[in-house]
């Protein structure tokens, strides 16, 4: 398999540094770094993004999460790995990725849910990492990146 093209937030001057300066202010919101993670590989799943699913998966393995929590994230619904915050934050991701799959894309009922663990910052902070997760996984999959040992310096 090969990259259609190199990445545009590589190749366009000044995208990656852009993208790196949002992703750092989210970052900054407060939410637990293993719960960021978490959400950036279920939004990858989601997308169909396999450079996102391996270098958030190896993020999380690196912060220390076992396999069962990194493996089962597919079906975090199911499994009884995940905390209620993280719960909630994997839900507000999946609701926020799949914008066209109902009329109210993000319901009243799950950003209160979200509201129950989060405040006003951190659920910016988490709304702008699945913004950006699904930046990066539209990036990656237009121009069909390809994963592989080299994620890990970026990580």
């Amino acid at each position: 398999m090969e990259p259609r093209i190199k990445s545009p937030a590589f190749t366009l001057p000044g995208a990656r540094n852009a993208i790196v300066s949002i992703a750092k202010a989210a970052e900054s919101s407060g939410v637990p770094r293993v719960t960021l993670e978490l959400v950036n590989v279920r939004v990858g799943q989601i997308n169909g993004c396999s450079v996102c699913v391996d270098m958030h998966s190896r993020a999380l393995k690196r912060l220390g999460e076992s396999d069962g929590r990194i493996f089962a994230l597919g079906a975090w619904r199911e499994a009884p790995y995940y905390t209620e915050a993280e719960r909630a934050a994997l839900a507000l991701a999946e609701a926020t990725t799949r914008l066209s799959d109902r009329t109210d894309a993000v319901p009243d009922e799950l950003w209160k849910e979200a509201s129950r663990y989060f405040d006003d910052a951190q659920l910016g902070g988490l709304v702008m990492s699945i913004a950006l997760a699904n930046l990066w996984n539209r990036l990656n999959t237009a121009t069909r990146q390809v994963s592989g040992d080299w994620v890990e310096k970026y990580l």
